[in-house]
């Protein structure tokens, strides 16, 4: 069944189709000590501690309609954290409008959605290279939804919501519901890429890979940021301070980092 983008369907009971997307970004640093490696890893825990990723998550509750029915979270020892909200459906009264419309979210009007036994989780992951300097950190966020409206109405917040270099962006539909008829419905509304969700002022500032399985109601997405200052991946120090040849010798480590993490692959160093 083909649909226009503002074509309402009328259902046979409530709209079970379970709408997931799984949002991961990646904030990479060159940190030459290990004193520098500490205060990297104490600054990530501090900027992205239980608390703020609550804040974050309810937030984005918040801008797709939901209710917050529990809240569990944790911050783990030496690094990391973990929140997830338990959601139920919020106070809807009609569809809005844009349901089918393929947009970029708000940043951060207020949105509604019809949602009932959802979830919105998020896990960060701290990590370092233990020879090159390189430290990685690491938060997949996860939003999954049931009802008329895509969870990627959140994802315009959540990309403003981290400072990221890499993105890998999954979006899945799975089961289906029913039409008044009985026909069943696998999907409710038009979709070719999740970047349609993307807005054209963030896309040109990244190298992008899309990847899409249309008859199973799977798309992916990955986005490497273009632009490179080297200030922004130093961790207490400037590029100023470095010699021609360590800035050289960081940004290939830096750039290494990156393109593995963008292609899924190791790739041998080279001077």
């Amino acid at each position: 069944m083909k649909l226009t983008p503002k074509q309402r369907i009328e259902l046979h009971g409530f709209n079970n189709l379970t709408k997931s997307l799984s949002f991961n970004m990646y904030d990479i640093c060159y940190t030459k000590t290990k004193e520098e490696r500490e205060a990297y890893l104490n600054y990530i825990d501090e900027q992205y501690n239980a608390d703020r990723l609550t804040d974050i998550l309810q937030k984005v509750s918040d801008m797709i309609g939901a209710h917050v029915l529990n809240i569990a979270k944790q911050d783990y020892i030496p690094q990391g954290s973990s929140v997830t909200l338990l959601v139920s459906e919020g106070p809807v009264e009609t569809a809005p409008e844009e349901s089918f419309e393929e947009s970029p979210g708000p940043l951060p009007e207020h949105v509604v959605m019809h949602l009932d036994k959802s979830h919105i989780t998020v896990h960060t992951y701290p990590e370092y290279h233990p020879d090159e300097g390189i430290s990685t950190f690491r938060a997949d966020i996860d939003v999954s939804t049931c009802g008329e409206i895509s969870p990627l109405k959140a994802l315009n917040f959540l990309i403003h919501s981290f400072d990221t270099d890499i993105m890998t962006i999954d979006y899945r539909v799975r089961g289906f519901t029913r039409d008044k008829s009985g026909h069943k419905l696998f999907i409710d509304h038009q979709i070719n890429s999740i970047q349609n969700y993307i807005p054209d002022s963030v896309k040109e500032s990244y190298d992008m890979i899309d990847v899409n399985v249309y008859q199973e109601n799977i798309f992916h997405t990955k986005c490497k940021l273009k632009d490179f200052d080297l200030d922004n991946y130093l961790f207490g120090y400037k590029k100023d301070t470095l010699s021609e040849e360590e800035r050289e010798q960081i940004t290939k480590r830096l750039d290494r980092e990156m393109d593995e993490i963008f292609y899924g692959k190791n790739i041998p160093y080279t001077d």
